[in-house]
């Protein structure tokens, strides 16, 4: 990776714009969940240190292009004050006059919050005009926002291409963890899927097959993947319409020399509720009026063998149905394995997706791991081997 980050450029005197990603839920007019803000502090203090003048560029919602006042940036300046311990200013718009005589009044230390970029159509078209209007507004542009890097927006590609780019801590960070968990990883490599459906994640099965060692493959689209196999999965979450498609992943898998780990033993019960009287079958042996709701023991078994002998670990996706008990045993489990491997040092362990963070963050374990992304679509994107427009426009592509 050739990308550039805030310790490349001089920062002093300059008005820097930072694309951030500050979508948090607001309730009644105040933020009411401030972990994204947070993790773009260290940006703004290293730029404020810098003696530059962090200009933030964000999205909020989805306004299509018009003006929608309940997704105006502004309510969410106290949080940002807080979080920074720096007086934050807003403009209600991100190019223009009005933006301009913003920027022109800005005092040395504080930091100027632009209005929702998305107010504009030429955001998501990525308008070069648009993208002109705000870099009129800056002398660096700083991306802190990876989980915005999938989108070719003005704001996140156009915008690069027209002063000099970086990443700030926040991308860096993420772009760092990624490069070592796929990019140049340590291995043996184990990459740990989970998840309903198969259907959502064909792209992601078939990249990582590819290029990693081992792939665990759990929660419901494991059943599919048993079913593709003659195996009766009985009234269990499985799409019988992509048998062959998990045929044709197992096939790849054979020929790359990707060993892929299936359930060998499964927890089933017959109604799907917390609790719910359940039986430890062996995976070929559920009733025909049960589903599969977890992995078993010997299947937790396997996987921690399989850690126990890995450098490298990528994981999106639970076990089973891990929002409730005691269907939740196998991630907890495997999660807590990997965790403790990772904080021995034999382990480089990377994590993201929504319902993954969920899950890591109830079995305890997410504290333990090397990186955790909170990144969603993006993680997913790169996890599938996709070029993010983001990131490429950072390193010149």
């Amino acid at each position: 990776m050739t990308w550039k980050t805030l310790d490349d450029l001089d920062l002093s005197g300059k008005h820097v714009l930072v694309r951030v990603d500050i979508n948090v839920p607001v309730e009644g007019g105040k933020v009411t969940d401030d972990t994204r803000i947070r993790r773009i502090a260290p940006t703004v203090a290293d730029i404020l240190q810098a003696g530059g003048t962090p200009i933030l560029l964000a999205h909020f919602g989805r306004p299509k292009g018009k003006v929608v006042p309940e997704m105006s940036l502004r309510p969410l300046v106290p949080a940002l004050e807080t979080a920074f311990g720096a007086p934050v200013t807003f403009c209600a718009d991100c190019r223009g006059p009005a933006a301009q005589a913003a920027v022109d009044s800005l005092a040395q230390g504080t930091v100027l919050l632009l209005e929702n970029t998305r107010f504009h159509p030429g955001e998501e078209q990525n308008d070069p005009e648009l993208a002109a209007g705000m870099a009129a507004l800056g002398d660096i542009y700083c991306n802190d926002a990876f989980s915005a890097a999938h989108r070719a927006h003005a704001s996140t590609e156009a915008l690069a291409r027209l002063m000099p780019a970086c990443a700030g801590r926040l991308m860096q960070a993420e772009l760092e963890a990624l490069e070592s968990a796929l990019g140049k990883p340590q291995r043996p490599v184990v990459a740990v899927v989970g998840g309903a459906k198969v259907s959502t994640k064909l792209e992601l099965l078939g990249n990582l097959v590819a290029k990693v060692d081992h792939l665990v493959i759990g929660g419901g689209m494991a059943n599919t993947f048993l079913a593709a196999q003659g195996i009766s999965v009985g009234k269990s979450l499985c799409e019988h319409d992509m048998t062959g498609t998990a045929s044709e992943i197992l096939t790849k898998a054979a020929a790359t020399g990707c060993a892929i780990l299936l359930p060998v033993d499964v927890v089933v019960a017959r109604e799907f509720k917390a609790g719910a009287a359940n039986e430890t079958v062996p995976a070929d042996a559920c009733p025909e009026d049960a589903m599969i709701l977890d992995a078993g023991p010997q299947t937790v078994a396997q996987i921690s063998k399989v850690l126990e002998g890995a450098k490298t670990l990528i994981w999106n996706g639970p076990m089973g149905a891990f929002e409730i008990e005691p269907f939740d045993a196998a991630t907890n489990a495997a999660a807590r394995k990997a965790a403790d491997l990772t904080r021995a040092g034999s382990l480089i362990s990377v994590a993201g997706g929504g319902d993954t963070v969920a899950a890591l963050n109830k079995a305890g374990a997410a504290v333990d791991f090397t990186y955790i992304s909170t990144a969603g679509g993006a993680f997913l994107e790169w996890m599938e081997g996709k070029a993010l427009p983001g990131v490429a426009v950072l390193s010149g592509g």
